[in-house]
């Protein structure tokens, strides 16, 4: 055998087991395969029982370089763990292949279940060889260094001392806090959803879009995206300045702005020049991303030369401090001592210069909301280490972890630097020495330069090392095909996602600017953390089976205080930058639900929608719904009594119609078909027929669910819709349908009866009908109507016809009509006193229509047309051929008289008087309706005991020469009130 294979023979007592007329036999491997499990299809009754198997042969991939004790056991191991464990699941059939596959796939890996395989067909199953992981990291370099890179910034270096002055140590506590609460409570909330899973990668972009959905996902997530590269921009431009202040003459332009400041302690202020700034900047930005281009294992190298002399500077710092005075006295320099600590102790708000110096007549007055905004850049790169989340080992132990460390050990830091600046110097001293932190630096001020540019370094190479993983993410997730160009294989670095970010990191290098690059930056980072806060806000309320997060120490109420924090943070900082932010998140969440493909990853929404769907459900309950409150729910019936291609589910105008039924589209259909044959046998073909037609309602824009049912026979399979189909009182309350007017053209003498039989359920059940008769003529919404809508109202119907016409005229295709209301009065009757009296009901009823009071006489058959009475003789005639014909099988077989398998009574004389009432009543509508629009009138109900074929006659006779009829049945409930 090729590649190190051997043959081995397997007996009958190792073959696979045959399980319901299937066997299963190993056969040849691939060669990237560890094993190839093919099931065949055996005719039952035939010869393959496991006594009668022939020797098979399987072959089974070995490793030429394995030693033959490991060829043994390989071979062992097949031999016991294969053939032997599926015959002990004999039992289970086809459902033990969840040991293969199913473990696979509730995890996440997109693996193609096979489905039941049916008689003849042959199904092979291959499990692929595991790829070699790439190599993954822990919580310390993972999680924890990043995050720790990305929050020590250059705010604390040049700017934190300068904050303990302006607000004072005890405000300076209370900013920390406040800004620190926030990071707090969204590593709490992201800890929560980061345990709560198997997580790949993406970071915030991945918990955020499987928790609130994927337009949220996608925009929150792009805007993240572009936070992240700015803040990689601010703190490349950080590096830079700080480089060039440090070593001036290393300035290309030489370009210094020196600014007098009033204070006792006056020194010049220098600044380099923006050339310098943009050259300098392009220039490191190139080399880091260079260095992101190495991969993961690179950046995981170069982290520790960029974080060790940071943390060394810190105890310079630190040590400097505590020997402050003693061994370098300098001015303003006094020392850990009580009295400027008491001194500091206030707050001094105040005016100053573009550069931060007090000065009377600056510019600029600082407030606590203003230092909110300054500092909180030093709070935030708490996603630094989830950003990385398809490289760790552990998401959910190494993400919780290594972020609350890395938040509470720079929060500790922070609160204790606080303390220590505002009792080491004067104020004057903190609030005119930007770089305070170098010059009280044990031994000298170059440690803290140093400290300063490589944790910036540091900063943006973790900036832009997350970024266009975020970016790949988003790309793989197939959301917006846009954005194809940056996905990337698993395992694979991404170099497009990282040039794209190299650019428009560049981009902002270019500008120069920090004063607009790090508010920008800051409300992207809030932005996404409000977002985690909210998703898991959400989840924790909802509370759903699947929400089993390992990280316990989480309440929903904190998630909800984060996310006010940070949008309170966001107001706070500016409200200019915040608007134009959420704007933009606003707009790319409208991209999305636009142009994105539809996905559904289980998010939080679609849980909330679904409990506050069960709480509505129970709200309701199952008491009858008053008046005011009835919304029409019609069951559509697809494809009765007529022939449509195979591709089109339901009838166009059906769903038209369906449409008609509702006001401004308020409401809910239900379409429904029935497949004649057994639901074992016809189960898939249900599925597949269902998410046609559920394709197609979408397609015509309707409001609905889509449902298909499989029965015997079309009667049956009504029968069961109409009992179990609903909720409480979302029950289907109208059963909508066309009129078989094939039925006779195409002789289906089954029709009159399931007709029939529909109907009475109907009855039975206590649903309205609308049967629609002319239903290839009905208009679409963009075919307008002019006339009249005509209604014929006979019986007592609960206001359904009345409100039909009302919600008609709602549409822009009957809008331009106008209601006639024909009341039929037998003969001496009041006419005008019922006239009156419809009149005062439809002003009750706020309804405006004209009101005509016909008087029919029930037996005279005055000034027919020759036409109608010929239909009416050739209907006369049928029926007693058909009555001729029965009473000749009754006395035959010795039996009552009999027709669809029952018994019935029929008095000729009933007969014809039915046939002449809907023959007088046709061509009453006939008459007066000539130019209508569209003609509603009452349904008769079938006469009990009489055939259905003669109610098919009366039908008829009624609907003869009316191109568009709506024929109208209500049920025992009002659907329209007098009162307000």
């Amino acid at each position: 055998m090729e590649g190190g294979g051997e043959e081995i023979e397997i007996g009958d007592e190792n073959e696979f087991p045959s399980v319901m007329g299937r066997k299963y036999s190993p056969v040849v491997a691939h060669d990237n395969d560890s094993a190839v499990v093919e099931m065949t299809s055996i005719r039952p009754g035939s010869s393959s029982s496991l006594r009668n198997h022939h020797l098979k042969k399987a072959k089974v991939d070995v490793d030429p370089n394995m030693t033959s004790e490991e060829r043994e056991d390989s071979l062992a191991n097949h031999s016991i763990n294969g053939p032997q464990r599926e015959s002990k699941l004999e039992l289970f059939g086809f459902d033990s292949l969840v040991n293969i596959l199913g473990l696979k796939s509730m995890t996440g890996d997109q693996i193609q279940a096979p489905s039941s395989p049916r008689d003849g067909e042959d199904v092979t199953l291959t499990l692929e060889q595991p790829k070699p992981s790439a190599d993954k990291s822990g919580t310390l370099m993972g999680v924890f260094v990043p995050c720790l890179q990305n929050i020590l910034g250059i705010i604390y270096y040049i700017r934190f001392s300068w904050i303990v002055g302006m607000a004072g140590i005890a405000e300076s506590l209370l900013l920390v806090v406040f800004c620190g609460s926030c990071t707090f409570l969204t590593t709490v909330s992201l800890s929560a959803i980061a345990s709560n899973g198997a997580m790949k990668g993406g970071g915030p972009y991945y918990l955020i879009g499987r928790a609130l959905g994927p337009e949220v996902g996608v925009s929150i997530g792009l805007c993240f995206f572009l936070g992240t590269t700015i803040a990689g921009a601010m703190y490349v431009l950080g590096a830079v300045e700080t480089f060039l202040n440090a070593v001036p003459i290393a300035g290309i332009f030489r370009e210094t702005i020196t600014r007098v400041n009033g204070t006792d302690i006056a020194e010049p202020i220098t600044s380099p020049s923006l050339h310098d700034l943009q050259i300098y900047g392009i220039v490191v930005s190139i080399l880091l991303c260079f260095v992101v281009f190495g991969g993961v294992k690179m950046i995981n190298r170069v982290a520790p030369a960029f974080l060790v002399p940071v943390l060394f500077s810190l105890l310079c710092i630190f040590i400097g401090v505590f020997s402050a005075r003693h061994d370098r006295p300098a001015d303003g320099v006094t020392g850990l001592n009580l009295e400027s600590f008491k001194n500091n102790w206030g707050s001094a708000y105040q005016m100053t210069n573009n550069a931060g110096i007090p000065d009377p007549n600056g510019k600029i007055y600082w407030n606590f909301n203003a230092l909110v905004g300054l500092f909180f850049p030093a709070v935030t790169g708490i996603m630094a280490g989830s950003n990385r989340s398809a490289y760790l080992k552990d998401t959910q132990r190494a993400i919780p972890v290594g972020t609350l460390a890395a938040t509470l050990t720079t929060t500790g830091l922070y609160l204790v630097s606080v303390l220590l600046f505002g009792a080491v110097a004067t104020r004057d001293k903190l609030l005119t020495d930007r770089l305070f932190s170098a010059t009280v630096a044990w031994p000298f001020p170059a440690i803290v330069y140093v400290g300063i540019i490589l944790s910036t370094l540091g900063a943006a190479l973790q900036s832009l090392t997350g970024a266009p993983r975020l970016l790949a993410a988003i790309a793989n997730d197939d959301i917006l095909p846009v954005l194809n160009y940056f996905k990337v294989a698993d395992g694979h670095e991404p170099h497009v996602a990282t040039l794209f970010t190299a650019i428009i990191c560049i981009g902002c290098v270019v500008i120069g600017n920090l004063d607009l690059i790090s508010p920008t930056s800051t409300m992207f980072y809030l932005v996404c953390y409000a977002g985690v806060n909210l998703s898991c806000f959400l989840l924790d309320l909802l509370d759903a089976p699947s929400w089993r997060p390992r990280w316990k120490f989480h309440h929903w109420s904190l998630s909800l205080v984060g996310a006010l924090l940070c949008i309170v943070i966001m107001f706070l900082i500016s409200w200019t930058f915040t608007i134009v932010s959420l704007a933009l998140a606003s707009l790319i969440y409208y991209y999305v639900s636009i142009k994105g493909k539809a996905g559904d990853w289980g998010d939080g929404f679609k849980s909330a929608y679904f409990q506050l769907a069960l709480r509505s459900l129970r709200s309701l309950g199952a008491n009858q719904v008053h008046p005011k409150n009835w919304y029409p729910i019609p069951l559509v019936f697809c494809r009765p009594w007529g022939k449509l291609p195979e591709n089109v589910p339901c009838h166009p105008k059906l769903a038209d119609f369906a449409n008609f039924m509702k006001k401004k589209g308020r409401g809910m259909s239900i379409f429904v078909s029935i497949i004649d044959g057994d639901y074992h046998e016809c189960a898939e073909d249900a599925k597949d027929a269902c998410r046609e037609l559920s394709t197609y309602i979408d397609y015509k824009k309707c409001e609905g669910v889509a449902e298909i049912v499989v029965a015997p026979n079309m009667s049956e399979g009504f029968r069961g819709i109409i009992q179990t189909m609903g909720l409480g009182n979302l029950k289907p309350n109208i059963v909508v349908m066309r009129y078989p007017e094939i039925w006779r053209s195409e002789n289906l003498t089954d029709i009159p009866a399931t007709f029939v039989g529909i109907i009475n359920d109907c009855i039975v059940a206590n649903k309205a009908v609308v049967i629609v008769k002319g239903l290839d003529e009905w208009p679409n919404e963009y075919q307008r109507q002019y006339g009249t809508i005509d209604l014929y109202w006979i019986v007592r119907d609960g206001g359904l016809m009345l409100l039909l016409s009302q919600l008609l005229l709602t549409k822009d295709s009957f809008e331009g009509c106008k209601i006639q209301l024909f009341c039929i009065a037998e003969e001496g009757s009041d006419a005008e006193g019922l006239k009156a009296d419809v009149k005062k009901f439809l002003y009750d009823l706020r309804m405006q229509a004209e009101v005509i009071v016909i008087s029919m006489r029930s037996w005279e058959a005055e000034g027919e047309q020759q036409e109608s009475v010929e239909t009416f003789t050739a209907a006369q005639r049928r029926v007693v051929s058909c009555l001729e014909e029965m009473k000749e099988q009754a006395q035959r077989n010795r039996t009552p008289l009999m027709a669809d398998g029952k018994p019935v009574f029929v008095e000729e004389q009933q007969v014809d008087k039915f046939l002449y009432t809907t023959l007088k009543l046709n061509l009453m509508v006939q008459k007066y309706s000539r130019l209508a629009a569209v003609v509603l009138v009452s349904l008769p109900p079938p006469p009990l005991n009489h055939p259905a074929t003669f109610y098919m006659e009366y039908m008829d006779l009624l609907v003869e020469n009316i191109p568009r009829l709506l024929i109208v049945r209500g049920y025992h409930k009002d659907v329209v009130t007098l009162f307000t």
